[in-house]
């Protein structure tokens, strides 16, 4: 082993594991170069581990006889760089005698196929080894997806054979055809890297002569809120290699609410002949007064005469379509106390308690299972092959966490368990700071867990988490989540580099490997579907790079399970402006806020990424950004993190944030802070939208505090546990910082605030809405169409921040339009008195505070169902109500 001229070794450690059959002798192993030294082991066994401390720069000498079977050169220490540095590692001797299968040959019949044809591909496998082969199976590819296995007996050395799969009829298009033996590696080979063959010749399948008609439905406004009137048109393309038939070709648009029940049926008409390769309309077939929902757009096409059947199964497609506020996002929610309960289980709720089964949970119900046989379930609304539980299980007596199981049934019939962990849920104490340590009272026990469930469920089936004997605590359970969920394939493999491996490492390479390209063909790294490990941060610089998971249900990263609050994910230099992150997930080990590390995107001074379809559980943040521009984060989903979801600052500019859900956060789910301490300046024209906000347990669903020009619409907010819903704020934290500027304003749109509010910092209750002038200007803020319901304690608060007994800047500029509250009642807790409010100006929220100053006006304000609509004492605040 030359170890590298520039390595920082602490020390080597050698490992060897030879077989059974090598005994004990003696060896030397000699460090070569500056220190000329040489080290002799005596008595060598099986699995031995031997360490020394070489130079840099010096070489390594193992020579060891026998039948080895593994040779591991670790680095324990490297300060100077991630990883050790090894210039060259070789290994001479002879290869001990075991097969080696190869692909040498791959067909398909017919050779010139069109698309009704059954297609059989065939291939050659060789036995090139020394020994003879047990029993295997070729895997055959067209271009990514596996088509078919065919099985392969065992070959003697030297043996060839050859195997075949029928693997029907397929669509007209141009495949790349891959065999692979031994995929699972059952055979153990001399060369287990020569088992994939690619035929130099495509398989091409040629389309039958047919018309073949396919619709597309738009609407318009794309994104509408409940009330808009929404119109839909609908094109036709005739995709098939002969024209249609004239005469008229009928439209029927069906729209579908979340249960399946038709809400709306549109119809149209096309008369006349599509060429082939054509597209005609749109066809305008009417509107829809929009609700707000979760719905899917069904277009039926009638048959063309000139249509084979084989042309006919697209004239049916499903498009999905979500109306209002929150993040549509692709599973179906089901809360335990909606579903079925039997063997015991129980309802136990509401309740808005921190640190209890129910006040912790979304709607605050949930339902415990606790004696065997206890069960709840659902009906499922859609095929699903994957699960997620928010759950909570008991902690350890000393803290820590607990391992558990709660099996799974598909209509009465046990399918597997999920398994479950307490580790990452269990926090105490203080709600500013909680800890780890029970005894100071309980503040955070929920957490959630995901399995795939290895089949599809159909619609309509019956699924049970149900607590049986091998289950060994008891549970409760707040809701589920179901998807139906398949791997991303790799968009070019010629493009995109893999891994060698799931370490690390192995991506580290990957991600260096494209940044030192030269030819200019690679784009960016493709991490098929496993489990990666991880305890540190990527380094992406150099240029843009693509980084392209198989989906965050397979592409998975790790924190290591035997230490916690590991600071992993990526850090980016301005070199990789224009770089994507998309289709991965990231599980951390952190069981406490640690402010610094533990974002999984810690940015500063970029511009132009993307992040895409993100699944972060158990870090600290998904993603901060200082001074970050026309950033994309899109369609992520973050759970149970210790602190913000979300966090812009420091003159980010031009970012967009959309179709992300966020639940359980430790700190603001989605904030913009327009601190200055470390570069840029103003925080403006950045979107955040179509965002889901549930269960934040300490701090707000949304936080924007200062900067101008900023939009927030079309948000959805729930069950916030010690904080407001949104919390607008000119507090400076003790920063640098900008306040509000007054043109263009902050805007707050189409939004819904349900079931907020808590209390924090001692005595301070907070509303659905915290209105907070502080520490710097607070102007230009309008919020339009937002609707509060049953906030926990009042619907909208304004306060003041006073230093030395004087406030510091009133509410001005600040308009509320088509706002409406309803439930807010009193509380019947220890803050009863601050409860019960529509509209609470704070006379004094905190002793050496004092009452709001400013004015804020409102248009068209609704209230309804409150212990007393408005409230203000004071003579330094005036509301305007138009």
């Amino acid at each position: 082993v030359q170890l590298g001229s520039n390595a920082d070794v602490n020390q080597v450690v050698v490992k060897l594991n030879p077989d059974s059959s090598w005994g004990p002798r003696t060896q030397t192993i000699q460090v070569l170069g500056r220190e000329q030294s040489a080290t002799a082991f005596t008595n060598l066994t099986n699995a031995t581990q031997y360490s020394f401390s070489p130079a840099s720069g010096n070489t390594v000498t193992i020579p060891v006889s026998g039948r080895v079977a593994d040779v591991q050169l670790k680095y324990t220490s490297n300060s100077g760089a991630p990883a050790g540095q090894t210039a060259e590692f070789q290994v001479i001797g002879t290869a001990a005698p075991n097969p080696d299968l190869t692909v040498t040959a791959l067909s398909a019949s017919p050779a010139s196929p069109v698309e009704t044809d059954a297609i059989t591909l065939t291939s050659t496998v060789r036995n090139g080894g020394s020994a003879a082969s047990g029993a295997t199976n070729v895997n055959f590819y067209l271009g990514t997806t596996k088509v078919g296995t065919a099985n392969v007996a065992g070959l003697a050395a030297g043996a060839t054979a050859t195997v075949s799969a029928n693997i029907g009829p397929r669509d007209a298009g141009t495949y790349q055809l891959t065999a692979k033996v031994d995929e699972a590696n059952s055979v153990i080979e001399q060369n287990e890297s020569n088992n994939s063959f690619t035929s130099s010749t495509a398989l091409t399948v040629r389309p039958v002569d047919s018309s073949d008609l396919v619709a597309a439905t738009t609407w318009s406004p794309g994104n509408p809120a409940a009330g808009n009137t929404v119109t839909f048109s609908t094109t036709i393309k005739n995709q098939g290699t002969v024209a249609s038939a004239a005469g008229a070709h009928g439209i029927t648009v069906t729209v579908l609410n979340d249960a399946g029940t038709v809400v709306r049926t549109l119809t149209g008409t096309y008369t006349g002949t599509i060429a082939a390769g054509a597209t005609v309309g749109p066809v305008n077939l009417g509107t829809w007064t929009a609700a707000n929902g979760k719905y899917t757009v069904r277009t039926v096409l009638a048959d063309d005469a000139n249509e084979l059947p084989v042309k006919r199964t697209n004239n049916t497609t499903n498009q999905s379509f979500f109306v209002g506020r929150g993040a549509n996002m692709p599973y179906d929610y089901y809360e335990a106390e909606d579903g079925t309960v039997g063997g015991g289980a129980a309802v136990v709720g509401p309740s808005r308690d921190i640190g209890t089964i129910p006040g912790e949970a979304s709607g605050r119900k949930a339902v415990t299972l606790n004696g065997n046989g206890a069960y709840v379930e659902w009906t499922t609304k859609a095929s699903s092959n994957s699960l997620v539980a928010r759950f909570s299980i008991p902690d350890a007596p000393g803290g820590g966490g607990i391992n558990s199981t709660l099996n799974i049934y598909v209509n009465g019939q046990f399918l597997k368990p999920i398994n479950l962990t307490s580790k990452y849920s269990w926090l105490y104490g203080n709600e500013t700071a909680p800890g780890n340590s029970p005894g100071a009272g309980p503040r955070h026990i929920y957490d959630e867990a995901n399995v795939l469930l290895g089949t599809t469920v159909p619609a309509g089936s019956k699924i049970r988490l149900q607590k049986d004997p091998a289950n060994s605590t008891t549970y409760a359970i707040d809701f589920i989540n179901l998807e139906q969920v398949s791997p991303i394939v790799n968009p070019d493999p010629a493009k995109y580099a893999v891994p060698a491996g799931f370490t690390h490492q192995d991506v580290q390479n990957a991600l260096d490997r494209v940044r030192m390209d030269t030819t200019g063909n690679l784009i960016g790294v493709y991490l098929p579907a496993g489990d990666y490990q991880t305890s540190q941060k990527f380094q992406v610089y150099g240029k843009a790079v693509r980084v392209v998971g198989a989906g965050p249900w397979y592409t998975r990263f790790y924190a290591p399970t035997t230490s916690e609050n590991s600071d992993i994910g990526f850090r980016a230099e301005s070199s990789a402006n224009g770089s994507v992150f998309t289709g991965f997930a990231y599980f951390g080990n952190y069981v406490t806020r640690i402010d610094g590390p533990g974002k999984v995107f810690d940015f500063s001074n970029v511009a132009n990424i993307v992040i895409d379809n993100i699944w972060v559980e158990h870090q600290v943040c998904m993603y901060w950004g200082a001074n970050t521009d026309n950033i994309t984060i899109k369609n992520s989903r973050i759970r149970n993190t210790f602190a913000d979801g979300i966090n812009m600052t420091n003159g980010s500019t031009d970012n967009l944030v959309t179709n992300v859900e966020a639940r359980t956060t430790g700190d603001d789910s989605f904030a913009l802070f327009s601190a200055i301490d470390a570069g840029g300046a103003d925080e403006k024209n950045n979107v955040y939208e179509n965002l889901t906000a549930i269960l934040p347990w300490r701090a707000a669903g949304l936080a924007v505090y200062g900067g101008y020009a900023n939009t927030f619409r079309n948000i959805y907010i729930a069950d916030t546990l010690t904080y407001s819903g949104i919390t607008i704020s000119s507090l400076d934290f003790g920063y640098p910082m900008n306040g509000f500027g007054a043109d263009p304003p902050t805007r707050f749109e189409n939004i819904s605030i349900v079931r907020a509010g808590g209390h924090f910092w001692g005595q301070q209750t907070f509303p659905a809405i915290w209105v907070f002038s502080a520490s710097k200007v607070f102007q230009g803020i309008r919020v339009n169409d937002v609707d509060i319901i049953d906030p926990t304690y009042s619907g909208i608060m304004f306060q003041t921040n006073y230093v030395g007994g004087q406030p510091q800047f009133p509410v001005k500029d600040t308009i509320f339009t088509n706002v409406s509250i309803s439930g807010a009642q009193k509380s019947g807790d220890a803050f009863d008195a601050k409860s019960g409010f529509g509209i609470w100006v704070n006379e004094m929220p905190e002793p050496g505070q004092g009452p709001a100053v400013g004015t804020a006006t409102f248009n068209n304000l609704r209230l309804s169902n409150n212990a007393q609509d408005i409230k203000n004492t004071t003579s330094t605040f005036t509301i305007v109500r138009n």
